[in-house]
């Protein structure tokens, strides 16, 4: 099955491997020979078939993951002390980094990772969330309110078709999202050694920018979306569906920061 996403694409071929890897070449298929013998020389039966991901795997899988995410926030948010948030969060941020690569490019499903990194970036946005809601009170709400609207907003949008999926709209936003990140690393590693570009400052410059991310953000859920539909309709193996609701909580995660900095730039001097 071809398919114009390189990560599904790859993500098909794997799970074409571990269909094929429990039968015996030909085995059913008209003009081809029979099952290879075992040692006994009996002939063993084919093993179950995979069962195939659906819509309600992912979208339990989301649920989990969501869950997960918020205990963990909710555990660093009491457990860590004030005076090591900012190294708290950094490290989480760090390691959320790392696994977050790991799950991208690896060539499999991994629900163990996928739970770690919604471990990971849940105590990250819990204590980023702390340091916010002391300053602001009532901005987390707030925040979370706004980002699962928007949330909800593209998962209407796409099943009415009025934004699609396209190959040339997939290639444009992973672009421009492999920018962003770029900038985003470029500017947080430049802040320390005390260079300011302005980029996380509330002036016009760092609320365009916030508005720019925000809006790449709510569009990465189409290509969440269309992976969900295209890895169905490729029939991967159920436990895919753990790296589809990766796909959507990385989302959520951004969205949600995203919108939380930028409202806080209307909520007075930092």
């Amino acid at each position: 099955m071809k398919t114009s996403n390189p990560v599904l694409s790859r993500l098909g071929q794997a799970a074409e491997r571990e269909r094929a890897a429990g039968y015996y070449p030909g085995a059913g298929q008209p003009g081809y020979g029979q099952p290879y013998p075992s040692a006994d020389g009996g002939y063993p039966s084919a093993p179950p078939a995979v069962q195939p991901m659906t819509i309600d795997d992912v979208v339990v899988k989301t649920v989990i993951l969501l869950g997960i995410v918020g205990v963990s926030g909710a555990a660093a948010w009491n457990l860590i002390p004030d005076g090591f948030l900012r190294a708290a969060w950094i490290g989480a941020a760090m390691v959320g980094l790392v696994l977050g690569l790991i799950i991208s490019f690896s060539r499999v499903a991994n629900p163990g990772l996928v739970v770690a990194y919604a471990v990971v970036e849940g105590a990250f946005v819990g204590l980023v969330s702390k340091a916010y809601e002391g300053f602001y009170h009532g901005i987390v709400l707030q925040a979370v309110l706004a980002t699962f609207g928007v949330f909800f907003l593209m998962a209407v949008l796409y099943r009415a078709r009025v934004i699609r999926a396209t190959p040339k709209f997939a290639r444009g936003l992973i672009a421009v999202m492999g920018g962003l990140f770029a900038v985003m690393l470029i500017n947080f590693v430049l802040s320390l050694f005390g260079v300011n570009t302005g980029l996380r400052d509330n002036g016009l410059l760092g609320i365009g920018f916030s508005l720019v991310c925000i809006v790449v953000a709510s569009l990465s859920f189409i290509l969440s979306f269309n992976e969900v539909e295209e890895g169905v309709r490729m029939g991967l193996p159920a436990r895919y569906a753990w790296t589809a609701s990766f796909g959507i909580l990385v989302s959520l995660i951004w969205l949600y920061l995203e919108v939380l900095r930028l409202i806080s730039y209307f909520q007075g001097d930092d």
